[in-house]
């Protein structure tokens, strides 16, 4: 499961050939596929004559039925709620499950060592790319960011510009939920990509410019996004909706309107998006932010390291680890002693303890153990009810 068809599709399109050479079957649903087509998928998938389904929310809807699901990969997990993750892996009996993402976001990162899910690091990429070189600017020294977008094109090469907000009504619903700064009182406009189009298209009016956020139709966004790989797209301004699924070698520039309107992880995975082949990538990130500020320390993380686990704590540590056990994955400290970002060897012992205990007497029906079954019941039984209905 892909948070968007482009990268589904991009699923199906690289993998799918090596499973037909394996004589695997496979099929792709997303919100884009015809119906027609859909319904073929569905009925096969369900009949067992598909072994492996590319798709994105798209699998979760209640007429996909496996015949047998028995592992659950879910790619850029943290573009995913709970109970949609859930939900997918209730559709199997008893199906394991692999997350990803290249950015661990605070939940995930606490989970792992509260010990709830196994958590491995993949250190190194697949395909090594050129890298990228991470700078940010303010709105005096934005010129730097728009001379890197016009030696890129004079070079062949093309580039992104991204912003916090769809339109200039916009309220920042098409914001990313791990911006820690964004004041909401605050009369700051920020940059909206409708309006940044405009503006980008004066500055460079020999280009070639298009307009992608999430408020497109499911073609629309596929029709601009062809564009943009093929070549035909110059600059690409766009929200978050890039933030994953996005490969096209050739863009080596990206500027990041309002940075600090957007979290470590977010950056992090814009960033990605180039430097993905043989040309260097350079991304700037525009903010008025104070040196000094948390919201420029964050930026300057950045700019220091490339490390999305060393990224990943300093998120845990700014943003806390949401609950533990239910379905807020942000926000304020849901432990009363324990400090996730900073007791680490303490939740080791404590998981090494928890383990222990439920090897030895998996009911907690010991004496020593029934005050503990019953704190477990009344604080998080609600919890443990809602995964066993779903």
């Amino acid at each position: 499961m892909a948070p968007i068809s482009v990268l589904a599709r991009q699923y199906a399109t690289k993998v799918g050939p090596l499973l037909e050479a394996a004589g695997v079957t496979w099929a792709l649903i997303t919100g884009a596929t015809p119906a027609a087509e859909r319904a073929d998928a569905v009925e096969r998938i369900g009949a067992g004559e598909v072994s492996v389904v590319f798709g994105t929310t798209a699998v979760l809807s209640d007429d996909v039925a496996f015949r047998d699901l028995s592992l659950v990969v879910v790619d850029e997990q943290h573009r995913f709620g709970t109970s949609q993750r859930a939900g997918l892996r209730a559709k199997g009996r008893s199906s394991d499950l692999l997350t990803m993402t290249a950015t661990p976001i605070p939940r995930t990162l606490a989970l792992s060592v509260y010990g709830d899910i196994a958590c491995s690091r993949i250190t190194q990429r697949p395909v090594a790319g050129a890298g990228v070189t991470t700078t940010t600017l303010t709105s005096e020294t934005l010129n730097v960011g728009w001379t890197a977008i016009q030696e890129a094109m004079a070079a062949g090469h093309q580039a992104y510009v991204i912003c916090p907000l769809v339109d200039d009504k916009d309220t920042g619903d098409d914001m990313t939920d791990d911006a820690v700064d964004a004041d909401p009182e605050s009369k700051r406009v920020r940059a909206s990509a409708q309006t940044t189009a405009q503006k980008v298209a004066r500055i460079f009016p020999e280009a070639t410019i298009d307009i992608l956020t999430g408020r497109l139709s499911a073609a629309d966004k596929d029709r601009v996004m062809e564009g943009f790989s093929s070549g035909a797209t110059n600059i690409l301004v766009s929200t978050t909706v890039v933030e994953v699924g996005v490969d096209v070698p050739n863009a080596t520039v990206m500027v990041v309107l309002d940075a600090d309107s957007f979290g470590l992880a977010t950056l992090h995975q814009l960033r990605g998006r180039v430097g993905r082949g043989e040309y260097a990538g350079n991304v700037y990130l525009v903010s008025p932010a104070k040196r000094g500020t948390p919201a420029r320390d964050r930026l300057g993380a950045l700019e220091r390291t490339s490390d999305g686990y060393e990224l990943a704590n300093l998120d845990l540590r700014l943003r806390h680890e949401g609950e533990l056990l239910g379905y807020r994955q942000h926000g304020g400290a849901s432990l009363k002693v324990v400090d996730l970002s900073s007791d680490g060897a303490l939740v080791d012992a404590a998981w090494a303890d928890a383990r222990a205990i439920v090897a030895d007497d998996p009911e907690l029906t010991d004496p020593a153990h029934v005050m503990l079954a019953h704190e477990v019941r009344e604080r998080f039984g609600i919890y443990f009810e809602e995964a066993g209905r779903s």
